[in-house]
This record gives C-alpha cells, sequence and structure tokens, in this order.
C-alpha cells in the first residue's frame, strides 16, 4: 500500500493574484520537475499558438487567462511553457476510466486514472473578479477532475477515447470553465455544446433541481441525455465508442442494477469506494485505477472526498467556507494499492 495525499489550497482574491500564488508554491515542486522529464520523452516537439491560446480561453473565461498570466509571472517562464502546462489548449490526453452515479441529491465520481498524472492539489477559489467560487481537485494546475460551485451546479466527466483529435479545450479545463460560468443545469448544457472539444468525453452535470444530464461531446458532434449513470462510452455517439467495452460495460451494469433514490449519499460513497463492489477499480497501471471518490451534494453545498478505497469520506461545508470559515486541515490522507510513483509525492 502506497500512502498518498493531497494538499488542502484555499485562496480568495483575483485570478491573477491566484496564479501567481500557485506559481510561487508550484516553483520547485516535484510536479513541475516530473511533468518536465514526461513532456521530454513524450511530447518533445509540440508547439500552441499564443494567440489561439488566448482568444479561445478569454471568449469563454477571461479570468482564467489572468490565473495562466499570474503563473507565468510567478514562475519566469516563456508563454509557450506556459500554456504547455497550465493552458489546457490542444493537448493530448491518454484515455482513463472513471464511473459516475448520481440521485437528485447527489453526484458521487471515482476517478480512475494514472497515479504519474496525479497532482494532489485539492482547491477551494473564490474569486473577488469574476466567476463562480468553485471547489474540486485540480488538474493541470488550471483544471478541476469534477467540482461544484456555490451556485450548487456539480461536474464529473469521463473518458471516452482521444482518436481524431481536434483544436479545442481538454476535459479538466472544460469542467473549470463550466463551474466558474454557469449557474445551473441549463446554463451547463449551453455551453457545453459551443465548448471546442479537443477529446471525446462525457460530462455529467446536475443541480439543485435535482435532474441528471449526460453531454456526450466529441470534437465533432455534441449531443445531450438523461441518465444517472456513466462510464466510459456514448450511448448517442456510438460511432466514437473505443472498440473494447468490456470494462466500462461491467461497471455500468454493476451499477444499473442499484435502483435509483433506493440510496441515500453515504450509502451510495461506500459503494463506489468499496473496493469489493465491482465499481472501485485497481487497474492503475492501465491508466484506469481509482485515486479518488468524491461526492458533491449542491443542496447542502457540501463535496466529500477520500484517497484510495474503503475510506470514510472527508466532509467539506463549502457554504462554512463561503461565509469565511477556513478549513482547517492542510493536507487529505489515504492508501493506495500500487507502488507506481506519484506526479506530486515521488522523484521520476
Amino acid at each position: 500500500m502506497k500512502q498518498i495525499y493531497s494538499d488542502m489550497i484555499q485562496f480568495r482574491g483575483s485570478h491573477y493574484e491566484f496564479g501567481v500564488k500557485q506559481g510561487s508554491m508550484l516553483k520547485d515542486s516535484l510536479i513541475l520537475k516530473n511533468w518536465a522529464k514526461q513532456w521530454h520523452v513524450k511530447n518533445p516537439r509540440i508547439t500552441i499558438d499564443e494567440k489561439e491560446a488566448k482568444s479561445v480561453i478569454t471568449a469563454l473565461a477571461p479570468g482564467i487567462w489572468e490565473e495562466i498570466v499570474g503563473l507565468q509571472d510567478a514562475l519566469g517562464w516563456k508563454i509557450d511553457e506556459v500554456l504547455r502546462y497550465f493552458g489546457g489548449y490542444h493537448l493530448d490526453y491518454v484515455r482513463s476510466g472513471c464511473s459516475i452515479f448520481t440521485d437528485k441529491d447527489y453526484l458521487i465520481r471515482n476517478y480512475d486514472y494514472h497515479p504519474k498524472t496525479y497532482e494532489g492539489r485539492y482547491i477551494l477559489f473564490q474569486p473577488t473578479d469574476q466567476g463562480h467560487a468553485t471547489i474540486g481537485p485540480a488538474q493541470n494546475v488550471t483544471g478541476r477532475m469534477d467540482g461544484m460551485n456555490e451556485k450548487g451546479l456539480a461536474i464529473g466527466y469521463n473518458s471516452i477515447h482521444s482518436k481524431k483529435p481536434q483544436k479545442g479545450l481538454i476535459s479538466n479545463m472544460i469542467a473549470r470553465i463550466i463551474l466558474e460560468n454557469c449557474a445551473n443545469v441549463s446554463e451547463a448544457l449551453a455551453m457545453l455544446k459551443e465548448i471546442p472539444h479537443r477529446h471525446s468525453f462525457s460530462y455529467v452535470v446536475l443541480d439543485k433541481d435535482e435532474e441528471t444530464f449526460i453531454v456526450e461531446a466529441s470534437p465533432r458532434r455534441v449531443a445531450v441525455r438523461q441518465s444517472h449513470i456513466c462510464t466510459n462510452h456514448f450511448d448517442i455517439l456510438t460511432e466514437e465508442n473505443r472498440h473494447h467495452l468490456v470494462d466500462s460495460m461491467n461497471r455500468f451494469h454493476v451499477m444499473e442494477q442499484q435502483e435509483k433514490g433506493s440510496l441515500d449519499a453515504s450509502a451510495a460513497f461506500s459503494w463506489l469506494n468499496d473496493e469489493s463492489k465491482g465499481i472501485f477499480s485497481k487497474k492503475y497501471r492501465s491508466s484506469a485505477g481509482t485515486i479518488h471518490t468524491a461526492a458533491y451534494l449542491p443542496k447542502q453545498k457540501q463535496a466529500w472526498f477520500a484517497l484510495g478505497g474503503n475510506r470514510e469520506p472527508f466532509i467539506i461545508h463549502f457554504d462554512h467556507w463561503l461565509q469565511g470559515e477556513p478549513i482547517t486541515s492542510k493536507r487529505l490522507y489515504g492508501e493506495i494499492d500500487t507502488d507506481i510513483p506519484f506526479l506530486h509525492i515521488d522523484h521520476m
């Protein structure tokens, strides 16, 4: 078993100030050192057009662009380096797992991916310049793996594939943009139809009105359906699906057997987080092992979080934090059944 953790990062201020703060925190971190090694091996020649990226991001979320500028100023990097690591635009994404189960009062999600990509940063951010306050685990610093905003809109996403990519935003940046801009499911659906998508993903959204929608989004087409279960295949855009769907269908059928409305949030969280129930995955070497289980309760404005399996969630009262009450815990700890290095903990 490997001991892991996520840092709890809390910030109130402008996007630019948040970018500077994060850049200062990251400057000598293992995250950046390990990313540099990974990038050199995998993508030594890729470049990102600054004007193009800036145009796309500022049109949707100008505050996030200011955060990127703050990161650049704090790190003293060239803009192409900053966009490569933090821009969330025109980058490649390795396929992953993930399972999402919702009911009228909660969205619960297993985040399944490779440990070498996990940066261990859980963010509470209340901007003073523009955009909604948000809570959730970070990916690529500026993106969010899943999360909820101050209006009670929750989002999670599941990978479908990364074949035939087009110019556009990657999933974690899309989740961040939705949370900062949208107050409810209707606004989220409209924006997800307009955003340029780099890869094919399902985006699951829930708000206080109790209905779950799944947006099947590819670079070529976007479709919307209602369901409370989502794994790693499309139901409408089936032409986009991978050829091998056994694992995705297995997890889907396990969740399908549980009737909607039969589990409260606590029972549903335990069900997804239990290593023996068939939803939690240990396929870490295949980029499909469960690293965290997250739950969002829009009506209560609560976020629940656990690293690894068979754990009780750490419960964050986001509404209290929004009123100025800080989270006293500096780190959240857990255990993962793997010997694979983690991006933020181990030298690679």
